[in-house]
């Protein structure tokens, strides 16, 4: 007995977070220094990213900066190339970088490795926010006009709904305790969480919001959220929002939602709308007194267990059961993107322990992956596939190759080099090996396009 109380509380250890944060710096620290951008990818940047700054400077004019050495441009430029290479902290790599060669469209300019690493502690976070915020709508308007084939289930949402977004958080890495007040800190604090709105189809942000608090609920930003989500919008989220409230304000909002039934949901059932061995599709109420609403439960058995979900879509004719499963099952998309974001571009490791330098980087990456979206689309679009097919990674990582051929004068378009070397450089997803399914569920499968 006392043998099976023992292994009763046994708990399994969970992953350091601090110790994956090292084990990225020690990466960073032995790969070898990222060449610039090549020219066609530098007047990409510029292109996209120069007009976004210029509808700062009212705001810089009122926050009084007075910076002649590292103003808002340079500073975009230096923070954009510290990303795309892959530089780490910026310190004094970064100082010899920008004296000697320039960054992106900043030129050269001598500084030092202390100011450098004084403007990212203490440059306003939010005039990056501003710069992505402007930006975030020209990559929109660039993806609307692209024609690619988009997989079926987003197909037939785009002709039914205004948007189809998904909203998720996600818990920032430790910060390495080595400057200001973290050296005397007894543990590396986590440096805050950021939620992200994403549009389905194009995997463009909407919007971005950042918490210093990493322990702060995703039920936290319900009121950015609320606010950020057009009218006629599909909106798709995981258990973590349930909230029969802000459920309620979605729908007098006019907005769809559509989400997983927790397992210990109380309803009761006022309809049932279909009934067969796969699928339940119920109308039911949720909810007591002032929050007491009629909502869609939506029971599907695939491979042997039941997976249900709600939604305030009470007609089946709207969002039949087969396109609310695939397009919930598309949801999983968003932990991509912060995969992307988090390993890919290195927001896992942090430059500096201020809360500023912390937000400014979160702004700067998330346009660092607007851009390399905006890129991958471009390649889809000359394929002719959907950009789900497409791998954002392996883009990033041709753009080296692509260099390379530009400078022996082999190609002059990263996009129809990187089309024209799909296979070489892996820049096609490889196709999954699906099980048969049901006709009902030919659209679920996450690789199914």
């Amino acid at each position: 007995m006392a043998k099976k109380t023992q292994h009763s509380n046994t708990k399994q250890s969970k992953k350091s977070s601090v110790r994956h944060t090292r084990a990225i710096q020690r990466d960073r620290s032995k790969r070898p220094i990222v060449a610039p951008p090549d020219e066609q990818i530098e007047e990409r940047l510029n292109t996209l990213v120069v007009p976004a700054i210029a509808t700062q400077q009212t705001e810089v004019r009122k926050l009084g900066l007075r910076s002649r050495l590292l103003p808002l441009s340079v500073m975009v430029a230096l923070v954009i190339s510290l990303i795309w290479r892959q530089l780490g902290a910026g310190g004094s790599e970064a100082a010899r970088l920008l004296s000697t060669e320039g960054m992106l469209w900043s030129g050269i300019i001598a500084v030092t490795q202390q100011a450098i690493s004084l403007r990212l502690r203490v440059f306003p976070a939010s005039l990056f926010l501003g710069v992505l915020q402007a930006l975030l709508p020209i990559l929109t308007a660039r993806w609307q006009v692209r024609q690619r084939p988009l997989p079926r289930a987003l197909a037939w949402a785009q002709a039914h709904y205004t948007a189809v977004l998904l909203t998720d958080g996600s818990t920032l890495d430790a910060l390495l305790r080595k400057v200001g007040l973290l050296r005397d800190a007894d543990t590396n604090p986590l440096a805050g969480r950021m939620l992200a709105l994403l549009d389905l189809a194009g995997l463009l942000p909407r919007q971005v919001w950042y918490d210093a608090d990493a322990n702060a609920s995703d039920q936290r930003f319900w009121p950015q959220i609320l606010t950020s989500v057009p009218r006629g919008a599909l909106l798709i989220f995981d258990m973590g929002f349930n909230n029969f409230a802000r459920f309620a304000e979605l729908t007098v909002a006019q907005v769809t939602w559509l989400t997983r039934a927790k397992s210990n949901l109380k309803y009761e059932v006022e309809r049932c709308l279909c009934r067969t061995s796969q699928v339940r599709d119920l109308l039911v109420w949720i909810g007591a007194d002032g929050v007491r609403q009629q909502v869609r439960l939506i029971a599907v058995c695939y491979q042997g267990k039941w997976y249900r979900y709600l939604t305030n879509e009470l007609d089946p004719a709207q969002l039949p059961v087969a396109y609310a499963v695939a397009l919930y099952w598309q949801r999983w998309r968003i932990e991509d993107a912060f995969n992307i974001v988090k390993r890919l571009l290195g927001l896992a490791y942090f430059w500096t322990g201020a809360q500023n330098g912390v937000e400014l980087q979160v702004w700067a990456t998330w346009l660092v992956y607007g851009v390399l979206v905006d890129l991958t689309d471009a390649v889809a679009e000359a394929l002719q596939r959907p950009y789900a097919q497409i791998s954002l990674e392996m883009v990033y990582r041709g753009l080296p190759y692509f260099a390379g051929a530009y400078q022996r004068g082999e190609a002059d378009d990263p996009v129809e080099y990187l089309a024209a070397h799909r296979k070489l450089l892996g820049i096609v997803k490889r196709k999954r090996k699906l099980d048969p399914l049901p006709t009902l569920l030919d659209l679920t499968m996450p690789g199914k396009a």
